[in-house]
């Protein structure tokens, strides 16, 4: 099977430094895979260089069909249309309603289908649990809430790979496991390929996945 993403040899830079050396992974679709590691072990320098925000060092990348070398300015929107991140800080807009929020993504990304945009906003909606919310602005919601309407804006674009950096690092244990089943259920169920960042072993024990370890600037899988 084809990888959705995929490393050879590759130098993962932060900065001006090389954080991870010769890089090798292959994701493939319907996969679940976790990077797990220390803070600044090069884990979301990683998720970073898959959406084209950290250049790539030596080695080769891919990333949805768009090599990562010396990826085109222009295309770089086009790839992260394919890929949904959803951050440990949720970043969403705090003076736009949950039905904004989602809205403002697909007019950046280039939906003009008014009827299908307001179609696609229900649908995310519904499979994140969240149809009631939608007119809540994001400080009344709880943090949990908050991580849910991140997912649906994730989900927006039927992206191809979900990338997951940290996505419980600011919950309650109760709320983590609850944004971890829905993970899941989008893995599992739907087939959404997920690679989630996390410096939590013991989530990689109830949910196992494939798992990439990041330590002395490598990453390998385990």
């Amino acid at each position: 099977m084809a990888s959705l993403i995929s490393f050879r040899n590759a130098d993962i830079i932060a900065g001006d430094n090389v954080v991870v050396h010769d890089l090798n992974m292959d994701v493939a679709a319907g996969d679940l895979v976790y990077i797990l590691g220390k803070v600044g072990s090069g884990k979301t320098s990683i998720i970073r260089t898959v959406t084209a925000e950290n250049k790539l060092g030596k080695g080769e990348g891919e990333a949805c069909g768009f090599k990562l070398n010396g990826i085109r300015q222009r295309d770089i929107p086009r790839l992260r249309r394919k890929l949904g991140v959803v951050f440990q800080d949720f970043r969403l807009l705090m003076d736009r309603s949950v039905w904004q929020n989602l809205d403002f993504i697909l007019k950046a990304t280039g939906w003009k289908n008014r009827n299908a945009a307001d179609a696609r906003i229900d649908e995310v909606l519904e499979a994140v649990g969240m149809t009631m919310k939608a007119h809540k602005m994001p400080h009344q919601l709880s943090g949990g809430e908050q991580q849910r309407i991140a997912i649906a804006r994730a989900l927006l674009n039927q992206p191809e790979v979900i990338l997951a950096d940290e996505p419980t690092g600011n919950l309650d244990e109760e709320t983590t496991e609850e944004i971890l089943q829905l993970l899941n259920k989008l893995n599992k169920e739907n087939g959404t390929t997920l690679i989630m960042v996390t410096h939590d072993k013991s989530i990689v024990e109830r949910y196992p996945g494939r798992v990439f370890v990041c330590q002395d600037e490598s990453c390998s899988e385990q």
